[in-house]
């Protein structure tokens, strides 16, 4: 594994990674994009394993942390969803220039999904998106919540401490500011993932108490070349060792398939 960094299109520092394909020529490219309160290792290091193990099957990967997360540059009450999408933009930018004509997929984890459904218009050649828990509908994950996690971090008494400090705690520890919190009336996902696209695999756990596996269920029977992985019993992220390495096997043979 090399780290390296990258500079989003507005100047920002990224810290990101490269992991290197076990063969060459290398099967093609796999960018990790990560969720809303991590940063490339995505929860406990699964990111890690996932790239690991596509590197040992042939796949040259590259994890980049976006803005306000971990060692990157900016500030948690900065990060935007129009901030992440153009912090994407530059790591779509920087493997391209690194691994010229290889074929790019992307694997995106929960709130990672939003700046990567958002940016399919103009990923054109993506070869193929995996989608791990994804958020794809913003109203109901976090304005008008309806399962757990978003009560407890986005209900009446967080946006009250939003209107009062210009951020709510997510998980006790991420600060989330008032832009990005307007932001989530402004975006419309399903429509835009459920009008196209390339090959999609979706894997979530079908106890998730943080993103609804329902409405991801529902996008998958409605989207054509979608196929849904459910790791039955799992909540959000993939909550033991042996609930993410189905999570990461699955992944990783519908990539190198």
């Amino acid at each position: 594994m090399e780290r390296f960094e990258l500079i989003s299109v507005d100047g920002i520092r990224l810290d990101a990674a490269v992991h290197q394909a076990a063969i060459e020529p290398a099967l093609g490219v796999v960018l990790l994009v990560h969720g809303i309160t991590v940063d490339q290792d995505e929860g406990g290091g699964m990111f890690f394993r996932l790239a690991e193990r596509l590197a040992a099957q042939g796949l040259n990967v590259v994890r980049f942390t976006f803005r306000g997360h971990g060692a990157s540059g900016g500030t948690q009450e900065g990060v935007t969803i129009a901030g992440e999408c153009l912090d994407l933009e530059a790591a779509v930018g920087a493997v391209r220039e690194r691994f010229g004509g290889q074929r790019l997929s992307i694997v995106a984890a929960s709130f990672g999904a939003v700046s990567t459904i958002l940016s399919l218009p103009w990923l054109d050649g993506l070869k193929r998106l995996v989608l791990w828990n994804p958020v794809l509908d913003l109203r109901h994950t976090f304005l008008a919540p309806e399962l757990a996690w978003g009560e407890e971090n986005f209900g009446i008494d967080q946006q009250k401490q939003l209107e009062d400090n210009g951020f709510l705690l997510v998980d006790g520890e991420f600060r989330l500011g008032r832009v990005m919190f307007m932001e989530f009336e402004h975006y419309q996902l399903l429509d835009g993932f459920l009008s196209g696209g390339p090959p999609t695999l979706i894997v979530h756990g079908d106890r998730d108490t943080a993103v609804s596996y329902d409405i991801a269920a529902d996008a998958a029977r409605s989207r054509p070349d979608t196929t849904l992985h459910t790791v039955v019993g799992s909540d959000h992220g993939f909550d033991s060792r042996e609930r993410e390495g189905q999570a990461i096997r699955v992944t990783v043979d519908w990539l190198v398939a």
